[in-house]
């Protein structure tokens, strides 16, 4: 068996790992690149292999570091099927579609306003390509042994981290291999914890808080007092949020809050429609989460879900202590865009990041104290608060990825990817000397027989 590291390396981004063996070919993720321009062009590059020769994609779970690239795939030749989980599934009905129609809104603005260095400016795929590109899904079980092929099988086990999450075992002529996929943490507020690891040969461990610990501190007081704060400077308070995952813990963290009198009672908008549509689901896959329904409910109730643009646009308005719910995560695009053009000038408001941000993005450079930064061709100053609560985040930390690797037995080695630079190569050293197991951190395209 061979893997190619087509992505995921070098960066939290683009997660994309080709197995080969006997003439068959198996590509686990499928994401985009995202953040830095040059990690972003490398979505348009010629792909390093022919797409018609990949049999299957696995997907770990339906971020679009992790799926987003499927759709250019199908453009690209493949007609192979996408194997997910039926939570994974479903959720990718919602952000492939999504993420077509924001390249397409990108482009037409690029055009319209004749900003783009192309003529014309084209999306990556179209939202009607993500539809198209759905067809090739279909649902794997968790924890049922897959054997698609002579000589291979694979299995799903829980990762936590969002819905339908999953590790994958994969095993193909007497060789296994196992992909942590993004591993959730044992004490989230949302999602159950990750199962063990499987023994296996190999393993693909991602390290995107591999340089680190979370807070010990409790979120829901550091959520309280950022409200708090800026409640009291008549603020409001928006937050980049990733639709499927952060956007949900979230609005469950406010609802605790609110129930416990702990902050005020002032309205909560989750201004996107895609957000709305996955915390929906979290009522129909009850057994992955630790809310009762009676909590999902709540947290609906709660909210003001903003679906039109014309409501979108008035939220710039707001005269009175709120918070607003938007994607995306990074604030990367999507109606969160117009928030901060709205609300980063005002310093009785503020910008609320709940987790990692990648380099280049907009969250990273806010986070690192931007005075101002680039939305739709211009510059918007910074001047509202900005807090990140990492105790939010969704991502398993140093501590918990060394203790998950643990339970799974001596491998042959250990792949560290999904990280940057320096949290990758933290992680490999601790687990060298932790455990004293070879450990790699793989470069782009780089290639090993196993």
């Amino acid at each position: 068996m061979r893997i190619d590291f087509l992505g995921g390396t070098g960066t939290v981004t683009g997660s994309k790992y080709l197995l080969t063996h006997a003439g068959r070919r198996l590509l686990v993720d499928c994401g985009l690149f995202q953040g830095l321009k040059q990690l972003r062009l490398r979505n348009w590059a010629a792909f390093p292999v022919a797409a018609a020769s990949i049999d299957a994609v696995l997907l770990t779970h339906a971020h679009l570091d992790h799926s987003g690239f499927v759709p250019r795939l199908v453009r690209l030749g493949f007609t192979g099927t996408v194997h997910a989980t039926p939570a994974t599934r479903e959720l990718c009905e919602l952000l492939l579609p999504d993420s077509g129609r924001l390249q397409d809104e990108d482009a037409e603005y690029l055009n319209r306003h004749e900003k783009s260095k192309h003529q014309p400016a084209l999306p990556l795929y179209s939202e009607r390509e993500a539809i198209a590109a759905l067809k090739h899904f279909k649902d794997v079980p968790s924890g049922r042994e897959c054997a698609p092929w002579d000589g291979w099988s694979w299995r799903l086990g829980r990762a936590g981290h969002i819905l339908g999450a999953a590790s994958v075992r994969v095993r193909c002529g007497g060789t296994s291999i196992l992909f942590s996929g993004d591993l959730g943490r044992d004490d989230d507020l949302l999602m159950r914890a990750p199962e063990p690891a499987e023994p296996a040969d190999y393993v693909v461990i991602e390290s995107t808080y591999g340089d680190r610990m979370h807070p010990g501190s409790d979120p829901l007081d550091e959520l309280a007092a950022v409200i708090n704060r800026t409640a009291a400077r008549g603020g409001v308070v928006v937050v980049p949020a990733f639709a499927v995952g952060r956007a949900q813990t979230l609005l469950h963290a406010i609802q605790l809050l609110k129930q416990a009198r702990r902050i005020p009672e002032m309205p909560v908008y989750l201004n996107s429609p895609m957000a709305a549509d996955a915390t929906r689901l979290y009522q129909r896959h009850a057994a992955e989460h630790r809310l009762s329904p009676e909590q999902c409910s709540a947290m609906q109730r709660q909210t003001v879900i903003v679906s039109s643009v014309e409501e979108s646009r008035r939220l710039n308005e707001l005269r009175f202590p709120s918070i607003i719910v938007s994607a995306s995560g990074m604030a990367t695009g999507g109606r969160v865009l117009h928030h901060l053009k709205a609300y980063a000038p005002d310093a009785r408001n503020t910008i609320l990041f709940t987790g990692f941000q990648a380099a280049g993005t907009r969250g990273a450079a806010m986070i690192a104290g931007a005075q101002a930064i680039k939305i739709h061709g211009a510059y918007v100053p910074v001047r509202a608060e900005v807090a990140n609560l990492e105790s939010l985040s969704a991502h398993a930390d140093r501590e918990q990825l060394l203790t998950w690797l643990g339970a799974q037995g001596k491998p042959r080695r250990v792949f560290v990817t999904h990280g940057d630079p320096v949290a990758a190569d933290a992680l490999r050293l601790a687990i060298e000397e932790r455990y004293g197991w070879p450990c790699t951190v793989p470069d782009y395209l780089e290639s090993r027989e196993l």
